[in-house]
């Protein structure tokens, strides 16, 4: 598994990290001994890079990931994010940057890891009404406390990274990055490496999308959140299917899978990026792992920019309250 330096940092993390969301929650049923199982093959195969928040599962997710790489602390980098407040019922209370709270979370979620310090400490989205200099000030004083190593952002503006930058080293921007979510490039990667800040990709398979394993809305189970999403319903889930299509017929060129092809993407778009890819069975994590082996050439990517060119999805990403807390 090769590895990349996030940003100017000393943080080295496998090229490919695990996004561990889906095991607690927003994806459906999960089992939690194959997640663990899951996480101990990611670490196996070399992958050290586990990405959860303290929002998933409303904590249960920390509580998971902290059960998996107990025993195994030294062969994770952990990286968690605060902010997204919620109810002990699930819902939604807000997003809270004070630096109170800051402290308050991060106290919470090392007692779910079970562990003494968080290698990357993100805030999960920013907080509109407190100043970033005050969130990133409170997220400075855990580094020099020695419960966190290292920060991070999630779904920032460029303006807003800057001035958290002034602050204290941001070591990654962590904001949705795939075929079909293309945002970031220009400005946002171009102040990324203006500033020497790595970027981190969610969902860089699409929510699982890209993998053409989902044909309709009844491909869904019940919890899904994706069957309430805008890109996954009606026509727009039409027209998305007509992308994965087109990425399914440039991956059998390329003899591998559409999820492989879109991995491969992300990780050529700079070594300075690590996708983080989402699964909770062991099959899928070994398919999107022999993606580091696929070598996209410059015709492939210039053929994948002509037939999947920015801007080409149908519909929002998140619904309309989601969408509102995003680049800020």
């Amino acid at each position: 598994m090769p590895i990349r330096r996030l940003g100017r940092s000393e943080l080295m993390v496998s090229s490919l990290g695990l996004g561990c969301m889906g095991m607690s929650e927003f994806y459906g049923p999960a089992d939690d001994n194959e997640s663990i199982a899951t996480i101990h093959r990611a670490l196996d195969r070399g992958i050290n890079f586990l990405d959860t928040a303290d929002a998933y599962g409303i904590g249960r997710n920390e509580e998971l990931v902290g059960r998996a790489v107990r025993g195994r602390r030294h062969q994770a980098v952990l990286s968690t994010k605060f902010g997204n407040v919620r109810a002990p019922d699930g819902k939604f209370l807000g997003v809270n940057g004070r630096p109170e709270y800051v402290r308050q979370a991060c106290e919470a979620s090392l007692r779910r890891l079970g562990v003494e310090t968080i290698d990357l400490y993100i805030q999960h989205r920013v907080d509109a009404t407190v100043p970033i200099e005050e969130t990133v000030g409170a997220m400075a004083e855990l580094v020099r406390q020695g419960k966190v190593r290292f920060l991070g952002l999630s779904e920032a503006a460029a303006s807003t990274f800057r001035r958290a930058s002034k602050v204290h080293l941001i070591t990654a921007l962590q904001s949705e990055y795939s075929l079909w979510t293309r945002d970031p490039e220009g400005e946002i990667l171009a102040t990324c490496r203006e500033l020497g800040i790595g970027f981190v990709a969610y969902s860089p398979l699409g929510r699982g999308f890209l993998t053409g394993k989902y044909r309709s809305a009844s491909d869904f189970g019940e919890g899904d959140f994706r069957a309430a999403t805008p890109r996954f319903q009606g026509e727009n889930l039409q027209r998305n299917l007509a992308l994965v299509e087109r990425i399914e017929k440039i991956a059998a060129e390329k003899n591998c899978t559409a999820a492989q092809l879109s991995l491969a993407w992300v990780l050529a778009q700079g070594d300075d990026i690590v996708p983080i890819a989402g699964t909770k069975h062991r099959n899928y994590l070994d398919e999107n792992i022999e993606a580091i082996c696929i070598k996209l050439t410059p015709q492939d990517l210039a053929l994948i920019n002509r037939e999947l060119p920015p801007g080409i999805a149908a519909g929002d990403r998140y619904r309309t309250a989601a969408m509102a807390s995003l680049n800020k």
